[in-house]
Protein backbone atom coordinates (compact mmCIF):
# COMPACT_ATOMS: atom_id res chain seq x y z
CA UNK A 1 0.00 0.00 0.00
CA UNK A 2 3.03 2.13 0.64
CA UNK A 3 4.31 1.66 -1.87
CA UNK A 4 0.93 2.32 -4.36
CA UNK A 5 0.57 5.54 -2.20
CA UNK A 6 4.25 6.77 -3.24
CA UNK A 7 3.99 5.81 -6.96
CA UNK A 8 -0.03 7.86 -6.94
CA UNK A 9 1.92 11.07 -5.28
CA UNK A 10 4.75 10.47 -8.45
CA UNK A 11 2.34 10.16 -11.04
CA UNK A 12 0.58 13.34 -9.48
CA UNK A 13 3.52 15.27 -9.76
CA UNK A 14 4.63 14.15 -12.93
CA UNK A 15 1.24 15.31 -14.21
CA UNK A 16 1.09 18.57 -12.18
CA UNK A 17 4.87 19.55 -14.32
CA UNK A 18 3.30 17.67 -17.40
CA UNK A 19 0.25 20.73 -17.54
CA UNK A 20 0.02 24.12 -17.79
CA UNK A 21 -2.60 26.59 -18.91
CA UNK A 22 -2.93 29.84 -21.19
CA UNK A 23 -4.79 32.54 -20.49
CA UNK A 24 -6.44 34.96 -22.44
CA UNK A 25 -3.78 37.82 -21.10
CA UNK A 26 -0.61 35.38 -21.64
CA UNK A 27 1.44 34.01 -24.76
CA UNK A 28 4.11 31.63 -23.83
CA UNK A 29 7.33 30.19 -25.18
CA UNK A 30 8.62 26.71 -24.46
CA UNK A 31 12.40 26.35 -23.50
CA UNK A 32 14.73 22.49 -23.20
CA UNK A 33 17.65 23.53 -21.09
CA UNK A 34 16.95 27.13 -21.88
CA UNK A 35 17.10 27.02 -25.64
CA UNK A 36 13.59 27.87 -27.33
CA UNK A 37 12.01 24.66 -28.78
CA UNK A 38 8.62 24.98 -31.06
CA UNK A 39 6.08 28.17 -31.88
CA UNK A 40 4.91 30.85 -29.21
CA UNK A 41 1.58 29.87 -27.54
CA UNK A 42 -0.64 32.38 -27.69
CA UNK A 43 -4.48 30.36 -27.39
CA UNK A 44 -5.85 30.43 -24.56
CA UNK A 45 -6.58 26.77 -22.75
CA UNK A 46 -4.88 24.27 -21.08
CA UNK A 47 -1.19 22.75 -22.56
CA UNK A 48 0.99 20.11 -21.83
CA UNK A 49 4.85 19.66 -22.04
CA UNK A 50 7.59 16.98 -20.83
CA UNK A 51 8.04 17.72 -17.40
CA UNK A 52 11.34 18.82 -15.63
CA UNK A 53 12.67 19.22 -19.30
CA UNK A 54 10.70 22.23 -20.81
CA UNK A 55 10.14 25.13 -19.07
CA UNK A 56 7.48 27.39 -19.55
CA UNK A 57 8.19 31.60 -20.28
CA UNK A 58 4.98 33.55 -19.73
CA UNK A 59 4.75 36.87 -21.76
CA UNK A 60 2.29 39.22 -21.91
CA UNK A 61 -0.79 39.53 -24.60
CA UNK A 62 -1.52 43.14 -23.38
CA UNK A 63 -0.29 46.86 -24.14
CA UNK A 64 2.31 47.66 -21.84
CA UNK A 65 2.95 50.97 -20.52
CA UNK A 66 6.74 53.10 -20.80
CA UNK A 67 7.05 56.44 -18.14
CA UNK A 68 10.15 57.67 -18.94
CA UNK A 69 12.41 60.30 -16.38
CA UNK A 70 11.86 64.10 -16.97
CA UNK A 71 15.22 65.20 -18.68
CA UNK A 72 16.65 67.98 -19.31
CA UNK A 73 17.48 69.14 -22.81
CA UNK A 74 18.69 71.40 -25.25
CA UNK A 75 16.65 72.63 -28.30
CA UNK A 76 18.67 73.59 -31.51
CA UNK A 77 18.29 77.27 -30.98
CA UNK A 78 20.09 76.49 -27.53
CA UNK A 79 17.21 76.46 -25.19
CA UNK A 80 17.19 74.31 -22.57
CA UNK A 81 13.61 72.56 -21.05
CA UNK A 82 12.15 69.91 -19.25
CA UNK A 83 10.57 67.50 -21.10
CA UNK A 84 8.63 64.47 -20.04
CA UNK A 85 8.01 61.52 -22.12
CA UNK A 86 5.62 58.15 -22.00
CA UNK A 87 5.31 55.36 -24.18
CA UNK A 88 2.81 52.25 -25.11
CA UNK A 89 4.35 49.25 -26.47
CA UNK A 90 3.58 45.33 -27.17
CA UNK A 91 4.98 42.23 -27.21
CA UNK A 92 4.36 41.07 -30.60
CA UNK A 93 7.16 38.38 -31.16
CA UNK A 94 7.69 36.46 -28.00
CA UNK A 95 10.12 34.18 -29.34
CA UNK A 96 12.42 36.94 -30.56
CA UNK A 97 11.57 38.77 -27.42
CA UNK A 98 12.74 35.90 -25.68
CA UNK A 99 15.92 35.74 -27.48
CA UNK A 100 16.95 39.66 -27.37
CA UNK A 101 16.17 40.79 -24.07
CA UNK A 102 14.78 37.65 -21.95
CA UNK A 103 12.34 39.44 -19.49
CA UNK A 104 10.37 42.98 -19.48
CA UNK A 105 13.30 44.07 -17.06
CA UNK A 106 15.08 43.98 -19.90
CA UNK A 107 12.79 45.12 -22.56
CA UNK A 108 11.96 48.39 -20.19
CA UNK A 109 15.99 48.76 -20.03
CA UNK A 110 16.17 48.75 -23.60
CA UNK A 111 13.44 51.30 -24.42
CA UNK A 112 15.16 53.62 -21.88
CA UNK A 113 18.01 54.02 -24.09
CA UNK A 114 15.89 54.08 -27.23
CA UNK A 115 13.27 56.33 -26.50
CA UNK A 116 15.35 58.79 -24.46
CA UNK A 117 17.94 59.05 -27.03
CA UNK A 118 15.23 59.28 -29.72
CA UNK A 119 13.59 61.82 -27.82
CA UNK A 120 16.66 63.95 -27.02
CA UNK A 121 17.54 63.65 -30.89
CA UNK A 122 14.31 65.00 -31.86
CA UNK A 123 14.24 67.96 -29.79
CA UNK A 124 17.81 69.09 -30.55
CA UNK A 125 17.13 68.74 -33.92
CA UNK A 126 14.32 70.94 -33.67
CA UNK A 127 13.54 75.09 -32.37
CA UNK A 128 11.30 75.79 -28.71
CA UNK A 129 8.49 77.09 -31.27
CA UNK A 130 8.38 73.74 -32.95
CA UNK A 131 8.68 71.36 -29.78
CA UNK A 132 5.63 73.67 -28.03
CA UNK A 133 3.54 74.30 -31.14
CA UNK A 134 1.81 71.92 -33.55
CA UNK A 135 0.70 73.69 -36.71
CA UNK A 136 0.93 77.46 -38.13
CA UNK A 137 -2.14 78.76 -37.20
CA UNK A 138 -3.69 82.48 -37.19
CA UNK A 139 -3.58 84.01 -33.84
CA UNK A 140 -6.98 85.18 -32.51
CA UNK A 141 -7.05 88.85 -30.98
CA UNK A 142 -8.73 88.61 -28.01
CA UNK A 143 -10.90 91.14 -26.27
CA UNK A 144 -8.64 92.43 -23.69
CA UNK A 145 -6.18 93.52 -26.72
CA UNK A 146 -8.09 94.69 -29.45
CA UNK A 147 -4.62 97.22 -30.40
CA UNK A 148 -2.22 94.84 -29.61
CA UNK A 149 -0.56 93.07 -33.02
CA UNK A 150 -0.07 88.91 -32.35
CA UNK A 151 2.15 87.97 -34.47
CA UNK A 152 3.27 83.68 -34.18
CA UNK A 153 6.35 82.69 -36.08
CA UNK A 154 6.29 79.91 -38.40
CA UNK A 155 7.34 76.75 -38.40
CA UNK A 156 8.78 73.83 -40.66
CA UNK A 157 7.19 71.25 -38.24
CA UNK A 158 5.44 71.26 -34.97
CA UNK A 159 4.98 69.20 -31.88
CA UNK A 160 2.96 66.49 -33.61
CA UNK A 161 5.74 66.01 -36.32
CA UNK A 162 8.39 65.73 -33.91
CA UNK A 163 6.42 62.89 -31.82
CA UNK A 164 5.53 61.19 -35.24
CA UNK A 165 9.40 61.74 -36.01
CA UNK A 166 10.20 60.07 -32.32
CA UNK A 167 7.68 57.00 -32.81
CA UNK A 168 9.13 55.93 -36.25
CA UNK A 169 12.36 55.59 -35.16
CA UNK A 170 11.93 54.14 -31.93
CA UNK A 171 9.80 51.51 -34.11
CA UNK A 172 12.95 50.77 -36.34
CA UNK A 173 15.17 50.23 -33.36
CA UNK A 174 12.51 48.41 -31.64
CA UNK A 175 11.40 45.91 -34.63
CA UNK A 176 14.22 43.46 -34.00
CA UNK A 177 13.38 42.83 -30.34
CA UNK A 178 10.19 41.66 -31.03
CA UNK A 179 8.69 44.41 -29.30
CA UNK A 180 5.76 46.87 -31.16
CA UNK A 181 6.05 50.89 -30.10
CA UNK A 182 2.14 51.65 -30.50
CA UNK A 183 2.27 55.50 -29.57
CA UNK A 184 4.79 58.07 -27.73
CA UNK A 185 3.51 61.51 -26.30
CA UNK A 186 4.77 64.07 -24.49
CA UNK A 187 3.51 64.20 -21.07
CA UNK A 188 4.99 67.68 -20.41
CA UNK A 189 7.21 70.09 -21.68
CA UNK A 190 8.27 73.41 -19.76
CA UNK A 191 11.61 75.77 -19.23
CA UNK A 192 14.17 75.54 -16.76
CA UNK A 193 14.28 76.74 -13.30
CA UNK A 194 16.39 79.49 -14.99
CA UNK A 195 14.57 80.45 -17.61
CA UNK A 196 10.90 79.89 -16.20
CA UNK A 197 11.12 82.26 -13.55
CA UNK A 198 12.52 85.09 -16.34
CA UNK A 199 9.73 83.79 -18.20
CA UNK A 200 7.20 84.54 -15.56
CA UNK A 201 8.58 87.88 -14.87
CA UNK A 202 8.21 89.12 -18.47
CA UNK A 203 5.25 87.63 -17.80
CA UNK A 204 4.26 90.02 -14.93
CA UNK A 205 5.11 92.91 -17.09
CA UNK A 206 3.08 92.48 -20.04
CA UNK A 207 0.30 92.32 -18.28
CA UNK A 208 1.45 95.24 -16.08
CA UNK A 209 1.90 97.18 -19.36
CA UNK A 210 -1.54 96.12 -20.21
CA UNK A 211 -2.72 96.88 -16.71
CA UNK A 212 -1.17 100.20 -16.98
CA UNK A 213 -3.04 101.01 -20.83
CA UNK A 214 -6.24 100.11 -19.50
CA UNK A 215 -6.04 102.19 -16.41
CA UNK A 216 -4.81 105.15 -18.77
CA UNK A 217 -8.08 104.45 -20.63
CA UNK A 218 -10.16 104.59 -17.99
CA UNK A 219 -8.93 107.45 -16.61
CA UNK A 220 -9.47 109.33 -19.97
CA UNK A 221 -12.87 107.87 -20.26
CA UNK A 222 -13.65 109.45 -16.81
CA UNK A 223 -12.33 112.88 -17.68
CA UNK A 224 -14.43 112.58 -20.70
CA UNK A 225 -17.46 111.58 -19.20
CA UNK A 226 -16.66 114.35 -15.98
CA UNK A 227 -16.14 117.25 -18.68
CA UNK A 228 -19.30 116.24 -20.74
CA UNK A 229 -20.79 116.20 -17.28
CA UNK A 230 -19.54 119.78 -16.28
CA UNK A 231 -20.55 121.24 -19.92
CA UNK A 232 -24.18 119.92 -19.49
CA UNK A 233 -25.16 121.45 -16.35
CA UNK A 234 -23.66 124.41 -17.47
CA UNK A 235 -25.41 124.36 -20.68
CA UNK A 236 -28.55 123.49 -18.45
CA UNK A 237 -27.82 126.16 -15.80
CA UNK A 238 -27.74 129.13 -18.82
CA UNK A 239 -30.44 127.87 -20.62
CA UNK A 240 -32.72 127.59 -17.40
CA UNK A 241 -30.67 131.45 -16.62
CA UNK A 242 -31.59 132.27 -20.34
CA UNK A 243 -35.56 131.40 -19.07
CA UNK A 244 -35.62 133.29 -15.81
CA UNK A 245 -34.62 136.32 -17.53
CA UNK A 246 -36.96 135.98 -20.76
CA UNK A 247 -40.01 135.31 -17.84
CA UNK A 248 -38.41 138.15 -15.76
CA UNK A 249 -38.54 140.70 -18.61
CA UNK A 250 -41.84 139.54 -20.36
CA UNK A 251 -43.80 140.14 -16.26
CA UNK A 252 -41.86 143.09 -16.29
CA UNK A 253 -43.36 144.01 -19.75
CA UNK A 254 -46.63 143.02 -19.35
CA UNK A 255 -46.74 144.78 -15.69
CA UNK A 256 -45.51 147.78 -17.49
CA UNK A 257 -48.19 147.58 -20.12
CA UNK A 258 -50.65 147.40 -17.11
CA UNK A 259 -49.31 150.40 -15.15
CA UNK A 260 -49.19 152.14 -18.25
CA UNK A 261 -52.89 151.44 -18.98
CA UNK A 262 -53.95 152.50 -15.76
CA UNK A 263 -51.88 155.48 -14.95
CA UNK A 264 -51.58 156.49 -18.92
CA UNK A 265 -54.98 157.85 -19.13
CA UNK A 266 -54.25 161.85 -18.45
CA UNK A 267 -51.09 163.58 -18.80
CA UNK A 268 -50.84 164.10 -14.58
CA UNK A 269 -51.28 160.25 -14.61
CA UNK A 270 -48.21 159.48 -16.84
CA UNK A 271 -46.20 161.96 -14.73
CA UNK A 272 -47.34 160.38 -11.91
CA UNK A 273 -46.66 156.97 -12.91
CA UNK A 274 -43.43 158.04 -14.37
CA UNK A 275 -42.35 159.70 -10.70
CA UNK A 276 -43.56 156.58 -8.85
CA UNK A 277 -41.18 154.82 -11.06
CA UNK A 278 -38.64 156.97 -10.08
CA UNK A 279 -38.81 156.63 -6.28
CA UNK A 280 -39.00 152.72 -6.96
CA UNK A 281 -35.44 152.68 -9.35
CA UNK A 282 -34.50 155.41 -6.08
CA UNK A 283 -35.22 153.14 -3.57
CA UNK A 284 -33.26 149.96 -5.14
CA UNK A 285 -30.41 152.05 -6.08
CA UNK A 286 -29.41 153.48 -2.68
CA UNK A 287 -29.35 152.38 0.53
CA UNK A 288 -29.13 154.17 4.18
CA UNK A 289 -25.45 155.10 4.06
CA UNK A 290 -25.80 156.25 1.01
CA UNK A 291 -25.43 159.79 -0.28
CA UNK A 292 -26.80 161.40 -3.14
CA UNK A 293 -25.42 164.54 -4.83
CA UNK A 294 -28.03 166.03 -7.55
CA UNK A 295 -28.06 168.58 -9.88
CA UNK A 296 -30.82 170.98 -11.02
CA UNK A 297 -30.80 169.27 -14.19
CA UNK A 298 -30.74 165.87 -13.21
CA UNK A 299 -34.18 163.49 -13.85
CA UNK A 300 -34.72 162.92 -9.28
CA UNK A 301 -34.38 166.41 -9.01
CA UNK A 302 -37.07 167.89 -11.19
CA UNK A 303 -39.21 165.13 -9.77
CA UNK A 304 -38.72 165.92 -5.93
CA UNK A 305 -39.37 170.09 -7.56
CA UNK A 306 -41.90 168.86 -8.55
CA UNK A 307 -43.91 166.93 -6.13
CA UNK A 308 -43.41 169.61 -3.27
CA UNK A 309 -46.26 172.14 -5.61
Amino acid sequence: MRVILIAIAVLVFIGANSAYIVNEAEQVIITQFGEPIGDPVSSPGLKFKIPFVHTVHRFEKRVLEWDGDPNELPTKDKRFIWVDAYARWQITDPLQFFKRVRDERGARTRLDDILDGETRNAIANSNLVEVIRTSNRTPVRGELLPEDEVTLSAIVQGREEIRQLVLAASQSRTSDLGIEILDVQFKRINYVAEVQQKVYERMISERKRIADRFRSEGEGEASRILGERDRELKRIQSEAYRSAREIRGTADATATDIYAEAYGRSAQSREFYQFIKTMETLEATFDEDSRLIMSTDGEYFRYLKNSGR
